[in-house]
């Protein structure tokens, strides 16, 4: 009964008990073995580009909270540090400018993928971060909370520059 068990769980490839390794003998794996794999996992993890569906906190005073990219403008693989998008407000303060599910545009200014510097650094951020804009660039809001990087003078955002509290 258990060999029968132990074969159809070795052909399907994993088992209910975290997979079956050959390296291992017998029916579980060892938690050296589970903690190895898990931190494997975690070091190749990459970070993607802000792509369609990918929920971004919103760092102005325009009254969202938090938008849901509905498409990047630039690019076809996704937005990056500086890159206009088209989101859907998922939530927002009861008295802001934007209301809950009207389409806006945003810039990017924080972004988890790192993006490389000319001097051979990089900068990444922990979060994905936007700030909201109307079709010819301007913010919505008039303050800009947190660190924005100084990669937006390139693109042409210097307005969001000049709101921003702390220059990264």
């Amino acid at each position: 009964m258990a060999a029968s068990f132990a074969s159809r769980c070795s052909r399907a490839g994993r088992s209910l008990f975290g997979g079956l390794s050959n390296s291992s003998p017998g029916l579980f794996t060892t938690t050296h073995e589970m903690t190895c794999s898990n931190y494997l996992f975690q070091v190749t993890q990459q970070r993607n580009f802000i792509q369609m569906r990918t929920v971004l906190k919103v760092v102005d005073n325009s009254g969202a909270k938090k938008v849901m990219c509905i498409h990047a403008l630039k690019g076809k693989k996704g937005a990056r540090l500086g890159d206009m998008i088209k989101a859907s407000v998922k939530e927002a303060h009861p008295n802001g400018k934007v209301k809950k599910g009207s389409t806006v545009f945003a810039v990017v200014v924080r972004a988890a993928m790192p993006k490389g510097r000319c001097d051979g650094s990089e900068v990444k951020f922990d979060d994905n971060a936007v700030v909201l804009v109307d079709k010819q660039g301007q913010p919505i809001g008039t303050r800009v909370f947190g660190p924005v990087p100084h990669e937006l003078r390139q693109k042409k955002h210097v307005k969001i520059l000049t709101l921003a509290g702390h220059i990264a």
